[in-house]
């Protein structure tokens, strides 16, 4: 009777251990995983031009460091809605310029409010300059959450306003930066024919259906250069 509780007993323990060992592994993989991911750029042999997009949420950020890990391009966060505008967009606009980078403004679309104020906000926040990357214009918040209803094509018939008052002024067609959302929701990469951002960490996203000219590669990528984590953007070759 007691040889057979001692065998149970070691058996117990045995199967704990296992599961302990097992434990290990899975924290230790998943410690790598995230390490790896947070730090994980594309080979420049593949995608030789990278760059970053920037915003105020970053804090300060060292231009001439940022321009010596390999930052070709930066896109600055401009304005967003009807009146809002990134408070360090001027700060950050001429840094990036004069750390010798390219630079190009973003403007994060809002369906619920008109395009032409919208329009309005982005142009007098960012000058006009032939030099300067094509516009990029995010598309991610939904229509569903408006105060008064939009319907789809008033959301598409609007973008285009927008879009149209936004190329006059720069002289080049926009990027659409349109996440995964916004796309499910209204295709848009399928009726606007404009270059493509798309957005995915890790992994070469295919969402939209056609080619993309940006992408986002790490939302998040580990730096001692800003506040947080970079948002690091490639360029298709």
């Amino acid at each position: 009777m007691t040889a057979r509780k001692g065998g149970k007993s070691a058996r117990a323990n045995w199967r704990l251990r296992a599961v302990g060992a097992l434990l290990l592994v899975a924290i230790v993989v998943g410690a790598w995983g995230w390490w790896h991911l947070r730090h994980w750029t594309p080979d420049r042999t593949v995608y030789a031009v990278q760059g970053v997009e920037i915003g105020a949420d970053d804090g300060p950020v060292a231009w001439s460091s940022l321009k010596a890990i390999g930052a070709d391009f930066a896109y600055i966060d401009a304005s967003a809605s009807a009146f809002a505008r990134d408070p360090r967009f001027v700060e950050n606009f001429e840094a990036a310029k004069a750390a010798g980078m390219e630079v190009g403004a973003l403007h994060r679309y809002d369906p619920c409010q008109p395009a032409g104020t919208q329009a309005a906000n982005f142009v007098t926040t960012v000058p006009r300059d032939a030099k300067l990357l094509p516009p990029a214009v995010e598309l991610d918040m939904l229509a569903d959450g408006c105060p008064v209803k939009v319907g789809d094509a008033r959301v598409e018939s609007e973008l285009m306003t927008f879009l149209n008052q936004v190329e006059t002024h720069t002289g080049k067609p926009v990027i659409l930066k349109v996440t995964p959302a916004f796309q499910s929701r209204y295709a848009i990469a399928h009726k606007l024919d404009r270059n493509l951002w798309l957005v995915r960490d890790r992994f070469e996203p295919s969402y939209a259906g056609r080619p993309w000219t940006l992408w986002t590669v790490n939302h998040d990528l580990a730096n001692e250069i800003a506040q947080g984590g970079l948002r690091w953007v490639v360029m298709q070759p």
